[in-house]
C-alpha cells in the first residue's frame, strides 16, 4: 500500500504560515520576475484566476479583490519542504521524495491506514504548519487518484481499500488528470473513447495502449488495475547537468554588471554541485538580448573545459568568466545570462592531472566554511567580490513583493521592540 501526500498550494501555505493574518485571504505566488501565478490559494481560485496566467493581466482585480500578491522566496520553500520531508520520515521507514510538495510513504503491513493517513494530515499540520492532502492506495497511480480526491473534499484524506471504493474514484477521474497523462496523451485517448481513468483501466486493447503510449502506458493501465508497477525510488539521483539561469530585471549594458551576474549564477551552481558531492570538468556560459523588442537580438554561447574536475567556486567563476569575455559583444540591452555545469562525476571518480591540481585541502574547507556560513545566515551572505558588493543589483530579478527570508537568514527574523 501507497500514500501520497501532498502540500496544499505549497508555496502559498509557506507565505501563511508566517502571516496567520491571511489564513483566509486570497493568495498567489509569483514566478521569477513577478512573471506569471506559479501557486494560488482556493480563496484566489474562485477569483477566477488561472495557473500561469500573467500577473500584469489580473493586477487590477488582485488590487480590488484584496489579494495578497508574493513574489517567489525558493529558499524559504526549500526550507519548509525538508521539514515536511523530515516530518514524514517518522511515518514509514521507506519514503520517495517524488518533488519539493509531494511524496510517497510505503505503508505496506500497517493497519487502520485511513486514520493513519488522518493521524499524517494532523501531525504535519501541528508540527510543520502546512495543510496537506492523503491519498492512500494499492499502486502509486492509485494513489495519486485518490490524493486528487482527497483536495476536493473536506476532510483531506482518501483511502481506496477494496475495488469498489477503487471503481468509484476511478469513474470521477478524467482521463486527463491521471498521473502521467499529459494534454496531448489524453487526446489520443478520447479518440479512443477513453475519458475516465476507468475507461482506461477497462481497456482491453492492451498490445494498442503499447503501441500508442509505449510500455509505460501499459504499466500505468496495469497500475490503474491495482497491480505495482512503479516502485518506490529512495535514492536522490544526482545532477549530471546544474544550470543557474535568470533574466534580468532590467536590461544590462555594461560588461561589470555582466560579470556580477555571471559569476553570481556559478557560485549558486557551484553550491549545488557541493551539496551532492559532485565535481564538474565543464563551464558553459549563455548571454542573449530580449527576443521580445525589435532591436537587433544577439545570443553569444561559450564553454570551457577543464584538465581536472573542480568544485571550487574561484576556479569555476574564473573559467566563466574567461567564457564570457569571448562572447560580450558591446551595445547591446542583455536580458538574460545562465552558466551550465556538465562533465559532472563522483568525488571519487576524479582523475589526477600532470598538467593541473586538484581541489586542495585549504580549498575544500574554504568552500565548506562558506555553504555553512550562507546556510545558517542566508544565500549570497558570504560571496566573491566579482559578485557586486551591493545587495541589490540592477541585473537582480523582480521581486517587489518578496516576503522576509524568516528562517534562512537572520536579516529576515521579526523585530521585536
Amino acid at each position: 500500500m501507497y500514500a501520497l501526500v501532498d502540500c496544499n498550494s505549497f508555496f502559498c501555505s509557506c507565505e501563511r504560515l508566517f502571516r496567520p493574518d491571511l489564513k483566509k485571504s486570497p493568495i498567489g505566488v509569483l514566478s521569477n520576475n513577478d512573471g506569471c501565478f506559479i501557486s494560488r490559494t482556493p480563496e484566489l481560485k474562485k477569483l477566477g484566476v488561472p495557473m500561469g496566467a500573467p500577473y500584469f493581466k489580473f493586477k487590477k482585480l488582485c488590487d480590488d479583490k484584496n489579494v495578497h500578491v508574493f513574489s517567489s522566496n525558493f529558499s524559504l520553500y526549500t526550507n519548509i519542504s525538508d521539514r515536511v520531508m523530515i516530518c514524514l520520515s517518522q511515518f514509514t521507514p521507506n519514503l520517495e521524495v517524488y518533488s519539493v510538495d509531494e511524496a510517497f510513504l510505503d505503508l505496506s503491513g500497517f493497519q487502520n491506514l485511513e486514520s493513519y493517513g488522518h493521524l499524517i494530515k494532523d501531525t504535519l499540520l501541528k508540527e510543520v504548519g502546512i495543510p496537506v492532502s492523503v491519498g492512500i492506495a494499492s499502486t502509486k497511480t492509485l494513489a495519486k487518484v485518490a490524493n486528487n480526491l482527497a483536495k476536493k473534499n473536506k476532510v483531506g484524506v482518501v483511502a481506496l481499500l477494496d475495488k469498489d471504493s477503487e471503481t468509484q474514484a476511478l469513474e470521477k477521474t478524467q482521463i486527463a488528470d491521471v498521473w502521467g497523462v499529459g494534454r496531448s496523451s489524453a487526446s489520443k485517448f478520447e479518440s479512443l473513447r477513453v475519458k475516465t481513468a476507468k475507461d482506461y483501466r477497462d481497456f482491453k486493447n492492451h498490445m494498442l495502449i503499447k503501441k500508442i503510449f509505449t510500455k509505460v502506458g501499459l504499466q500505468r493501465l496495469e497500475e490503474l488495475k491495482g497491480h505495482p508497477r512503479f516502485l518506490l525510488n529512495q535514492e536522490v539521483e544526482k545532477k549530471q547537468g546544474i544550470m543557474a539561469s535568470r533574466s534580468f530585471g532590467q536590461a544590462v549594458t555594461n560588461m561589470s554588471d555582466l560579470r556580477a551576474a555571471v559569476a553570481t549564477h556559478a557560485s549558486k551552481a557551484c553550491e549545488r554541485l557541493r551539496k551532492q558531492e559532485s565535481y564538474c570538468s565543464f563551464v558553459g556560459i549563455s548571454i542573449r538580448t530580449s527576443p521580445f523588442t525589435h532591436d537587433f537580438y544577439y545570443k553569444g554561447q561559450e564553454g570551457q573545459k577543464f584538465e581536472v574536475p573542480t568544485q571550487d567556486t574561484k576556479k569555476i567563476v574564473r573559467y566563466a568568466l574567461n567564457a564570457l569575455d569571448k562572447i560580450f559583444k558591446a551595445g547591446f540591452d542583455y536580458k538574460k545570462a545562465g552558466v551550465h555545469l556538465a562533465g559532472i562525476r563522483n568525488k571519487d571518480e576524479v582523475q589526477l592531472s600532470l598538467f593541473e591540481a586538484t581541489d586542495s585541502l585549504k580549498s575544500k574547507n574554504l568552500m565548506k566554511a562558506v555553504d555553512k556560513i550562507n546556510r545558517a545566515y542566508g544565500p549570497q551572505t558570504l560571496k566573491l567580490g566579482v559578485c557586486g558588493l551591493e545587495e541589490k543589483s540592477v541585473w537582480s530579478m523582480k521581486m517587489k513583493h518578496l516576503s522576509p527570508s524568516y528562517v534562512t537568514g537572520w536579516r529576515g527574523l521579526p523585530k521585536v521592540k
